[in-house]
Order: structure tokens, then sequence, then C-alpha cells
């Protein structure tokens, strides 16, 4: 994994500006793209997490789910791949604070304000509903306000499309424990009544400075989502009018059936509730829910009366906007947070199409339907086909191929290459060794892979090891990955002593090669062969067989006549091979003679003749 500190060049194309955060498993930095000229927020997978497959999933999940999205109160997302290795994703940098860090600071919020964010976050999943995409960790930590007060919704990282995803993986919850719905807390299939749930969490929290269920653990919070009716906010903190209670209460309802069904259906509330008045006020029950008061069911006409005119002024203003015409804006050129925001200020719909472009810069719109300046009602969805740069391809599979093969093949790919040099005991020098990201993994063309080229065998310095005993010295070269090649040589030295090694320590040779060592080898002790007193060939047998030389001489002893009665050196004598022994034969009384020596010739006298 790579660490990051200020002006690092992540993959070669965001300069690293200051750390915005950290998370269980990525940290933020805000980032400048040297490609666009532009800063973002580059969220990067750290820690143990980057070898762990099932949290690749779940990073490559966030960047997948929010990229399709691209509504005002969405943080954007605008690139997603690897930097060797670590994957990351590049999103809108949202200069401002997280929804939790203002209840931290300013405690509960002006109701006015609290249902005003709230109503930003519904909007944002609304829009996300709509396309199939339940957030499931909805919190105020992934709620960023900008300093006009726009709210904008991050962290899809547990996201799914569909409404019956799993919420457990292996047994374990996945999401923020205070914020889940009870259908996650207790690991069961959740749709977008989830997402309704949480965010009804987070206008509590809002309203109130805290949550509703909290403990010291996981479980114990989880059990209270199931079984336990929260207290009435307007309970913890005066100024909280009973209609919107009423709408808190619900939103929080065990049932998924008895609370909004939709972003849409939670935001209408909210806003009869901003307007109601503040005393007997009659809210609409939740399905199958009874009304509370005998007396107000005895006013069924006048509340019939109130449905009549609010349906009528309903029914009158929707023929006002459906007879609304207005000219559709041009969005081709304009990247899709820009297409977003014009569409939306012209009051219509969008909904983008990826298409894969060489011509047209990634996040840019090719074209549009309908047309820039067609007349259509207001409310009507424009279509932006989108570009998505130059398209996927996998990366080609060239370990094991000579670097200029591999670099022909990558870039016949439609990628960009980088190498680095790495040593190895298995892959030639030159050619690859390892590419990231891997072969068959797909990858944004125009995007780099970088290429890990063999260097061979690591040198390897060989220690200075004359002086030390054989054992020690094999075992300090197989640790180093070196073999040893002994031979051995009679010296005056200790017996195993290293006394010459060739190469030379110092000298740097490759993996697995042979020191030659010339070690002491223990000299021969001469044997004894005074005795029993051998006779001569008896004695010369002995230490010839041993290894000697040797002189025979004689000594006056009659009682060992002819027979070895002493010996030089003395038996045991630690002797070099080769090295001479003189043996003394027994004689009868005579001046000591050499018996070996030969009898000198007599130099014949010239006859004179």
């Amino acid at each position: 994994m790579h660490t990051v500190a200020r002006d690092t060049l992540i993959d070669g194309r965001y300069r690293a500006q200051r750390r915005l955060g950290a998370g269980g498993m990525a940290e933020v930095w805000c980032a400048q793209d040297e490609v666009l000229g532009r800063r973002v927020a580059v969220k990067l997978m750290g820690g143990r997490f980057v070898e762990d497959p099932e949290f690749h999933e779940r990073f490559r999940r966030e960047a997948q789910a929010a990229a399709g999205l691209t509504h005002p109160n969405i943080v954007a997302i605008f690139d997603r791949s690897e930097w060797d290795g670590t994957p990351y994703i590049a999103m809108e940098l949202v200069d401002g604070k997280t929804l939790k860090e203002l209840v931290t600071e300013r405690g509960p919020l002006p109701a006015d304000i609290a249902v005003g964010l709230t109503e930003q976050v519904l909007r944002a999943l609304g829009y996300a509903h709509r396309r199939g995409i339940v957030h499931r960790d909805v919190k105020p930590q992934n709620v960023i306000v900008d300093a006009d007060g726009q709210a904008k919704v991050a962290d899809f990282g547990i996201a799914r499309a569909g409404e019956t995803s799993e919420m457990t993986q292996t047994g374990a919850i996945v999401g923020t424990m205070q914020y889940l719905s009870p259908e996650q807390a207790e690991g069961r299939p959740v749709d977008r009544r989830a997402d309704l749930y949480s965010a009804g969490v987070v206008l509590y929290e809002l309203l109130t400075g805290q949550v509703p269920f909290d403990g010291e653990a996981p479980i114990s919070i989880a059990i209270k989502h199931i079984n336990e009716r929260p207290v009435p906010p307007g309970q913890l903190e005066r100024g909280i009018s009973p209609a919107l209670e009423a709408v808190v209460m619900r939103a929080l309802e065990k049932d998924p059936a008895r609370r909004f069904q939709s972003a849409e259906e939670f935001i209408a509330a909210l806003e009869r509730a901003r307007h109601a008045p503040t005393r007997e006020i009659v809210m609409e029950p939740a399905p199958g829910e009874p009304w509370e008061d005998e007396r107000r069911r005895t006013r069924w006409w006048v509340w019939a009366l109130v449905i009549f005119a609010l349906a009528a002024i309903a029914l009158g203003a929707y023929l006002t906007i459906a007879g609304n015409k207005v000219d559709v804006p041009s969005l081709k050129g304009r990247t899709a947070s820009e297409a977003a925001d014009v569409a939306h200020r012209a009051g219509l719909e969008i909904t983008f199409v990826a298409q894969v472009s060489d011509d047209v810069p990634r996040d840019e719109v090719i074209k549009q339907d309908p047309a820039a300046g067609e007349r259509v009602k207001e409310g009507s969805t424009v279509t932006a086909f989108i570009s998505s740069g130059k398209g996927e391809a996998p990366v080609p599979a060239v370990v094991g191929q000579s670097e200029s093969d591999a670099v022909d093949a990558v870039t016949a790919a439609g990628f960009k290459t980088k190498t680095k040099d790495a040593f190895s005991d298995s892959v030639a020098k030159g050619d690859v060794i390892s590419t990231s990201p891997k072969a068959g993994e797909s990858l944004t063309k125009g995007r780099t892979v970088t290429l890990t080229i063999s260097q061979g065998s690591e040198g390897i310095t060989v220690p200075k090891v004359v002086g030390l005993q054989q054992a020690d010295a094999v075992a300090q070269l197989e640790q180093l990955g070196l073999t040893a090649d002994v031979t051995e040589q009679e010296t005056t030295q200790p017996a195993g002593t290293v006394m010459e090694q060739d190469p030379p320590s110092g000298t740097s040779v490759n993996k697995g090669a042979a020191v030659t060592l010339t070690v002491a080898a223990e000299r021969p002790k001469v044997p004894d062969v005074t005795t029993d007193h051998p006779t001569e060939e008896e004695a010369t047998a002995i230490l010839e067989k041993a290894g000697f030389k040797v002189q025979v001489r004689t000594r006056p002893d009659p009682d060992n006549l002819d027979r070895v009665s002493d010996q030089n050196p003395a038996a045991g004598t630690p002797r070099s091979t080769g090295a001479t022994v003189t043996i003394f034969l027994g004689s009868n009384g005579a001046t000591p003679t050499p018996s070996a020596s030969p009898t000198p010739t007599p130099t014949p006298t010239p006859t004179v003749g």
C-alpha cells in the first residue's frame, strides 16, 4: 500500500494537497486533478483492507453505485481506478461540514433548518431509489453541508441495486447501528423504506441533539431498534410542533408497511407539518392506525370539506403545471453535474445514459434528447448521453514476456505503461514479473498499467568467513542463499578452521553461487611401533600405512637385537602426512649407524702401469 503525504502524485494524475479525514477502511485527501485542472476529493482504501477482497468489492460497489447518480444533493463520482494495487475514487470536493459535526457543535437545530436539511437528504434518496439504488448507510456523518446550506449525500459504500438486497454478509451486520432500521438490525432483506427509517433517525437527531436509541454495545442498540418505541422528540426539545413530531414518529415505525413508502411521501408530510397550525392538529394515521380521538371522528364533515378543498387546490396546481411549457436548454459539452443543475433550473428532470466515446472527454454530455430549443412540458425528463471515456478493456496477460513485447501488447490494448524494477529468482532478467492492475481486470482505456520488470536474482555480498570454524562458516553462507565447497589442507592451525575462501569477502555473486572454503585438516598422529618390539619390516609397514616415511638407525640394545627398541617422534605426536619417523633397531653395542644408509662404494685405485 502507498503512503500518501502532501504533494504525492496519486496515479500520475492527482496531486495530494491536504488530508481531509480517515475512516475505518479508507482515507480522503483533497487533491488537484492535474489533467482537468480542478480540485477533487480522492478516497483511497487503506490499511489491512487493501488485501481484503470483500472490501475491494465494497469499494468498487461504492464507485459503481454513485457514478450513475447525478443530482445536486449527491456527491458526484468522477473517476475510479487502482494505484499500484490501492483502489481509489476521485469525487466531487465539497467544502463544508457533516450534519454530525453541525449537531455536535451547535446542538439541536431549529425545526425549519432541520426539516430543510432532511428534505434535501430525502430528495437525494428519492432520486437514488427511482434508479433502483438503496443507500443502506444513511447517517449524519455521510451528509455534507456546504457554505450555502446545500446538503450532499456521500458514501454509497454499502449501497446495492434492487430492493431486496441482503444486509448481512457471513453473519455480520453492515452499517452504523444507531441509524439502522429494525429489519437491518435483524439481518432481514431491506428496501428503500430502510433508508427512510434512517432518514427519520437523522431528523430526530437534528431536532433533539441525540439519537432515539443508544447503548454501550451494538447488540443492545439493535434490540432497542427492534422492540422499543422512541421517546417522542417533543418531550426532549421544546418548540417541536405536534405535527412535526407525528411525522418523525411515523418515519420510525418498526413495520416498514406503516412508514412512509417513498421519499416523496416523506417530503410531502414534512411540508404539511411545516405549514400546519400548532394546536388541534390531526395527522393522517399510518396505514391501519385508528383515529385517536372520538371527538375528532365526530367532525368528519369538517375534515371532508378540508380534504375536498386541498384536493381542489392540488388539482388546480397540477393543471397549471401540466400546461406549462419550457425550452429545453443545451446540455452538450457540459459535465454531468453542470447538466443536472441546468436542467433542474429549467424545471426539467434529467437522466443519464453512459456512452463510450473516443472524442468527447469523460463525464461530458455527447448529445441529448429532446434536442436543445425544443418546447416540452415542465417536469419532463431530458436524456443526456454522457461520455464514459474511451471505454474499458481487460488488462492483457504479459507476465513472463520481455519488456518490449509487454509494452507493445499493453499499448495495443489502449493503455499507457510505466515500468519499475524488482529482483526475481524465478523470472529471467528483462521479463515481466507482474502487472498492476492484474491481467484480466477491466480498466478504462488511456489509464496506466504498471509493469514490474525482473532484474534477475538479487546480488549477494560474500561475507568474511576466514578464521571461523567450518560449521559456522557453512551456516552463514547458506543463510544468505549461497553454498559451500569445502577442501581440507593439513596445517598447524586447529582442525576445522577456515584458512582461505574464494571468492573473497565483499564480492557480489548470484544467489545459489558456491564459495570454496579451504579448511585446516587434522594432522595424523604417529603410531606406536615400540610395543612388542616389531621387526624393521613390521614397523615400516605400520608407519607407511599411516602416511609417514621411515628412517632406520641402530642403537646398542642387545636385548632387542634387530628389533625396534625406540622411535622419534614419540607415539601420538601429530605430524603432517609424509613426515619422516625414525625407528631404532637394537644392536650388540656398536656405535649407532643408520642401517638404511647405503654403504659407500670404494673408489678404485688406478693401476700405475
